[in-house]
Order: structure tokens, then C-alpha cells, then sequence
């Protein structure tokens, strides 16, 4: 391929959104996006709550199919018995990821929210102080430090090795893997479609040579391609979000780890 000029190649910088308010740079695209997520959720389940019909329509259904794959398939599944108290959680975070994902597939947005770090950092946040809170709440702070680093049946001794691995993988590495695993998923898929469709385009529009024109059209193509796995992929990481906070809370409430 002919060599481009004037071709800026996307990256990091790619994600630096200025402010929508000027002086004030919380007030982003990315909160903007949030909120939206907040109406748009709470607006879908409302309607959807008030829907008895028992013949249910194609919007109902969608609604009923989504409550229950959450309450059945992660909730019922991954706590056990005490799931019901857990199911309103787990829809709110599903729904919540899965909506601020797709906003990366969304042609007027084309911007995953979590694809800045903070909101990733600030969701795993959330659950690490609800799974640890519970536990605390249930077995008091030292129960539930005891619970979490020593595993029974191990001997005392070994404990001197075990305990201090436990605590860095419960307590410190599962909101550092929870985060990063979305922030990362989120930042390289929308990468990945920046780079098939900034380039398509450019050797499309601003290239002479026809075959880069020929490469340009195929980028694009491509770029459908991408947007289908980013969908899968959007969808994917908001079940494991999800089924990850069922485990930790399950983990949290267990008797015996």
C-alpha cells in the first residue's frame, strides 16, 4: 500500500472528549451517557413492570426474558437459596453495563462510557463495597476477615502463606480484575473499529491511488464485521460484570469458603 500523508492514526488520545460545559471537566460525554442510561433503564422497566398481559407482547416478552435470564441464570444460579434479595442488584448493574456498552455501537454516540477507565474503576468500586459490606454485616469485621483469608483445613502453619495471598486476591485483585477487564474490553473494541473506519475512510476520501481506494472500501466493509463482534463482545462483558458480582456476594454470605 502506497504510503499516506497527513494520516493521524488513532489512539489514547482518541478518548480525551472535551468537556460539554466549558470549565468543568466531569461534565463529559461519558456522564452524559450515564444519565441517559439511568432514564432509559428505569423508563424500560417501569413500562415494563406495568405489563400483565398474559398473552405478552414482543416488548414484554423482551422485558420478562431479561428479568428472568438475570434472576434464573446468574442470580438463582450463583448465590443459591438467598437470591431473591440479590435479583434487583444484579438487573440494575447488568442493565446498567450492558446499556453505557452498547453506546459504543450507538451511531450518534459510537462511545462505550467504560471505555474511560474512572467508570470502570467506579462500578467495580461499587461492588467491592457491597460484597465486602455484606460480609461484614453478616459475620462482623473480623469474622468476615477471618473467613475471607483462611480457608478450612488448612494447617496453621501454612496459614503464614495462604492468608496473606487470600487477602491480596478477595480484597485487592478482584476489583483491580473487574474494572480492567471491562475498561479493557470497551477500550480496544472501540480502538479496533476507530482504526477500520478513520483509516477506511481516509483512503477512501483522501488517497489517490485506486488501490488504496479498493483497500479503504474493504476497511469499511470490514468495519460491519467489527461492529457485530463489539456487540457480542458489549453484551458478553456485561454478563460477566454481572455473574462476577453474584460470586463475590456468594462468597461474601457463604458459611464455609
Amino acid at each position: 500500500m502506497i504510503p499516506l500523508e497527513g494520516y493521524q492514526p488513532p489512539g489514547v488520545e482518541s478518548f480525551d472528549l472535551p468537556p460539554l460545559i466549558p470549565g468543568v471537566p466531569w461534565a463529559d460525554k461519558f456522564l452524559l451517557q450515564a444519565l441517559l442510561s439511568l432514564v432509559l433503564i428505569m423508563g424500560f422497566w417501569v413500562v415494563m413492570a406495568r405489563k400483565n398481559a398474559m398473552v405478552p407482547s414482543k416488548g414484554q416478552f423482551i422485558g420478562e426474558y431479561a428479568y428472568m435470564f438475570v434472576r434464573n441464570g446468574i442470580a438463582r444460579d450463583t448465590i443459591g437459596h438467598d437470591f431473591k434479595r440479590w435479583v434487583p442488584l444484579l438487573i440494575a448493574l447488568f442493565s446498567f453495563v450492558l446499556v453505557n456498552n452498547l453506546w459504543g455501537v450507538f451511531p450518534l454516540t459510537l462511545m462505550p462510557t467504560a471505555a474511560h477507565v474512572g467508570w470502570a474503576y467506579g462500578l467495580a468500586g461499587l461492588v467491592w463495597v457491597i460484597y465486602n459490606g455484606i460480609g461484614i454485616k453478616k459475620f462482623g469485621a473480623l469474622g468476615y476477615l477471618k473467613r475471607t483469608t483462611c480457608p478450612p483445613g488448612v494447617p496453621g502453619p501454612m496459614l503464614l502463606i495462604v492468608a496473606p495471598l487470600e487477602f491480596l486476591s478477595n480484597i485487592i485483585v478482584r476489583p483491580a480484575t473487574l474494572s480492567l477487564r471491562l475498561f479493557a474490553n470497551m477500550f480496544a473494541g472501540h480502538l479496533l473499529v476507530l482504526v477500520f473506519v478513520l483509516g477506511g475512510e481516509y483512503l477512501l476520501l483522501h488517497s489517490e491511488p485506486i488501490f488504496n481506494k479498493v483497500a479503504g472500501v474493504a476497511s469499511l466493509l470490514f468495519s460491519l464485521l467489527i461492529f457485530a463482534l463489539e456487540i457480542f463482545v458489549q453484551s458478553l462483558q456485561a454478563y460477566i460484570f454481572t455473574m462476577l458480582t453474584a460470586q463475590y456476594i456468594s462468597s461474601a454470605t457463604a458459611e464455609e469458603h
